[in-house]
């Protein structure tokens, strides 16, 4: 699928500046097994679920060992009442995108009630016979991965219906870093809801009291919440996913270039979607360069890739060291420079992935990425240091 040499990676890095730790910040690559999860807490949540009519938002990533939590849970006895999932469905294998329907668990017969289709949030019926409901899923810590949405609007309904909502929480594969644009809420969509940059540094847990702790609710309402925080872990480890959050973001190489290629699906550029490399590679047909090509194809969750069955040509990242790779503008500016009919590179979208209204001009202009990021340097300040409020686990800065 695949074809072409490899590119001369680390002069390309070399020349794209990409993203490093300050000097003091030693980041950490830590194994999965030596994180102690919020969900393998059972002595921290489990009384509160006890005798409760109880709900669970979550994928195929809520985990605690080989074990999902549903069946951990009803093997204790507790009473779960439905299922509410977030894009990519219970199994995590819809596309991108693709709307997800109500259905029922075949195992255990339960409702499985869609946060990403005809709705997003539930609506009061759906929790008029719920006590508790738990959220438990893995997020990879960009603003535009609409896990985090699905949790605030859940947190909404929650709080509209005084239910209290316990969050499980996990590790941020991206947490030891912040960068990127802070979100210009006229830009508000579902793929970024609140004024954040593109890489957050939180985990869900720290998030949920943020949005809490921010008013950033409709009403300024608040939601009852738990967060049952993970044991060894902290911002300055880089954590390593047991299970694939979502199917285009493979392994910890994906999930790392992942803040950054995803700002190329607001343009027309395949960022390796239909490929065994998705978030890997890039390119697009009209392309001059031809040292790297690809052929997306139909495969289970890019059924319908952009460039289908066509020859991309492009930039491969699949033998990069990534553990100091963070958020660059240089893979977008480098399509850009490549691309023979600039005014056909962006696509609508592109501001609601940015954020902003600026970047696809300051690119068009010219900028070099140093300038680019000063433009946001002053909102970024202000950012970390309403996040410092809301930390969970000791910082990397």
């Amino acid at each position: 699928m695949l074809t072409g040499a490899t590119n001369a990676i680390w002069l390309f890095l070399f020349a794209c500046g990409v993203a490093q730790p300050a000097a003091h910040q030693v980041v950490q690559f830590i194994r999965q097994e030596n994180i102690v999860v919020g969900a393998a807490r059972f002595d921290q949540y489990l009384s509160a679920l006890q005798g409760k009519r109880v709900a669970l938002t979550v994928n195929h990533t809520a985990t605690v060992g080989t074990t999902h939590l549903l069946d951990t849970l009803l093997a204790q006895g507790i009473q779960v009442v439905k299922i509410f999932v977030p894009e990519h469905g219970f199994r995590g294998t819809a596309d991108a995108g693709e709307k997800v329907a109500n259905e029922y668990d075949k195992k255990t017969g339960l409702p499985i009630i869609s946060l990403y289709g005809k709705r997003n949030k539930p609506l009061p019926e759906d929790l008029a016979d719920v006590d508790v409901v738990v959220f438990d899923i893995q997020d990879v810590g960009a603003r535009f991965y609409t896990y985090i949405n699905t949790m605030q609007l859940l947190m909404e309904a929650c709080a509209e219906q005084n239910k209290k909502l316990i969050v499980l929480d996990r590790p941020n594969p991206n947490g030891w870093y912040v960068d990127g644009p802070v979100l210009d809420m006229r830009y508000k969509s579902f793929v970024g809801m609140q004024p954040i940059p593109i890489v957050h540094g939180l985990t869900v847990g720290e998030l949920a009291h943020m949005i809490n702790g921010e008013g950033w609710l409709a009403g300024g309402i608040t939601c009852p919440l738990q967060v049952i925080t993970c044991l060894y872990y902290d911002h300055t480890k880089r954590y390593s996913l047991p299970i694939r959050p979502s199917p285009n973001l493979p392994n910890d190489r994906a999930i790392a270039l992942y803040p950054s290629l995803c700002l190329l699906e607001g343009t027309i550029v395949s960022v390796g979607r239909g490929t065994e490399a998705p978030f890997q590679v890039i390119g697009f047909p009209e392309n001059p360069d031809k040292q790297f090509c690809f052929s997306p194809r139909s495969t289970e969750g890019a059924k319908n890739p952009p460039h289908k069955d066509k020859i991309c040509c492009g930039i491969d990242y699949r033998q990069t060291d990534v553990s100091h790779f963070g958020f660059s503008l240089q893979p977008l500016m480098e399509m850009y420079r490549l691309a023979p009919q600039k005014d056909q590179f962006f696509i609508p979208f592109f501001e609601k992935l940015a954020g902003t209204d600026q970047l696809r001009q300051q690119i068009i202009a010219g900028m070099s990425e140093a300038a680019i990021k000063a433009t946001w340097a002053e909102d970024l300040a202000a950012y970390k240091a309403m996040r410092k409020k809301y930390l969970l686990y000791a910082d990397f800065e």
